[in-house]
């Protein structure tokens, strides 16, 4: 079943990871795809995810270099659509993570986490919903986190910055309607590159005791992110927007 026919999807953070398997599983829906990042290689090896895209799907796709924290950057992002037709889905994806503790938090640090987590996803939202009510509708999925429901204290500020994705999301939602849905996505621990080489928190025995926790037995696939992503901008979620889809099998509500 094809949800994404004829649509053009915009991927922040599109290269890697969660945002990989957006931009794949969207272009197997029909979408063409903006892959738009700071770097064009995986950080899982493999070809570029906009490559990956045009030589296995009937889909047409290209990367451009988009650093979230600058609006500019954004904009080209956008612009970039144009292309395939214009944006009818921005998928607001980029992230970093922190695990520094909270009393060992520094203002370097912190401007790095927000700019990112935060402002990226606050002008991603606004450069995207601007292009959106010109057309006459579309969708925005923002990627947050289990951490922005229930917060953790061993990753305090990863935590708010995802907190505060969560709430832009519910009156960004309100800002924009009728015309443009506006939903989140909060992924519980999914095997990324970004949770093995960043945090070292999969194959730890950290890990173990996270694995445990979760009623579903296992963590995460990127894969099983983007399919929440792809329905929250299908028409199948036409009478979805303010929402979080909480995306961890189970964790958050044990």
């Amino acid at each position: 079943m094809s949800l994404l026919d004829e649509k053009t999807v915009v991927v922040t953070g599109g290269a890697s990871g969660n945002g990989r398997a957006i931009a794949k599983t969207s272009a197997r829906h029909g979408a063409d795809v903006v892959v738009a990042d700071i770097q064009e290689t995986p950080r899982e090896g493999g070809v570029p995810t906009h490559e990956w895209i045009e030589d296995n799907t009937d889909r047409a796709a290209t990367f451009v270099e988009c650093d979230v924290t600058s609006t500019a950057a954004l904009e080209r992002a956008v612009d970039t659509a144009d292309e395939f037709g214009g944006i009818d889905v921005m998928v607001n994806n980029a992230g970093v993570i922190s695990d520094t503790p909270l009393l060992e938090l520094d203002e370097t640090e912190y401007r790095r986490v927000t700019d990112v987590n935060v402002k990226g996803v606050v002008f991603g939202t606004k450069v995207a919903g601007l292009r959106l009510l010109e057309r006459g509708g579309g969708a925005i999925v923002n990627v947050s986190s289990t951490l922005g429901i229930r917060g953790s204290g061993a990753y305090p500020l990863y935590s708010a910055t995802k907190g505060a994705v969560r709430m832009l999301t519910y009156s960004t939602a309100e800002t924009l309607s009728p015309d443009v849905r506006v939903n989140a996505v909060h992924p519980g621990t999914i095997e990324t590159r970004m949770n093995v080489e960043d945090i070292d928190v999969l194959d730890s025995a950290t890990g173990e005791d996270l694995r445990e926790g979760v009623p579903a037995g296992r963590f995460g696939r990127p894969e099983e992110v983007a399919d929440s992503v792809v329905y929250l901008a299908s028409e199948m979620a036409s009478y979805v927007t303010g929402s979080s889809l909480l995306v961890d099998g189970g964790e958050t509500n044990v």
